[in-house]
């Protein structure tokens, strides 16, 4: 079984719903979720947020987080997860931010850095990723730790 179908099982068992605020998937972590059969049971909505405009309008990013730590950090990702569970009212939110490549890296924040964060109940799990792949093999990382990510942060029951 792929991950995605795990936890679209996994939702289904527990009768959550899940959404996504993306920016650096560009929508990849939604169609992920969205190939298993069954999925719209449990995927509420998703939310690709490149700017910071957006994060701020439809996350509720705080701008200051933007200002301090930029788009690119470990504040904004858990404040995307947050703020995409709050907008869906949803009991799970995955949320991505980086820099893909194979431009907009900096010394301070190179390619293929990407934080992800996992919203579960209320509480929040991050993830710093340092990747050395092309764009695509960045993006599909990315998607692919996101999900990990929730499984690894689901609590036992």
């Amino acid at each position: 079984m792929d991950l995605e179908e795990i936890i679209v099982q996994k939702l289904t068992e527990k009768k959550w719903k899940i959404t996504t605020a993306e920016s650096c998937t560009g929508g990849l972590l939604a169609g992920r979720i969205l190939n298993v059969s069954g999925a719209s049971s449990v995927y509420e909505e998703g939310h690709i947020t490149y700017s910071n405009e957006a994060k701020e309008k439809i996350l509720n990013v705080c701008h200051d987080t933007l200002e301090k730590y930029g788009a690119v950090s470990a504040e904004t990702a858990k404040e995307m997860a947050v703020g995409a569970a709050a907008t869906a009212n949803a009991e799970v939110a995955l949320s991505t931010t980086g820099i893909a490549g194979p431009t907009g890296g900096t010394k301070d924040k190179p390619v293929g850095l990407i934080y992800i964060a996992c919203y579960i109940l209320g509480q929040v799990y991050s993830k710093e990723l340092r990747l050395k792949g092309t764009r695509e093999e960045n993006r599909a990382e990315t998607v692919e730790e996101a999900l990990k990510l929730f499984l690894d942060s689901l609590p036992e029951q």
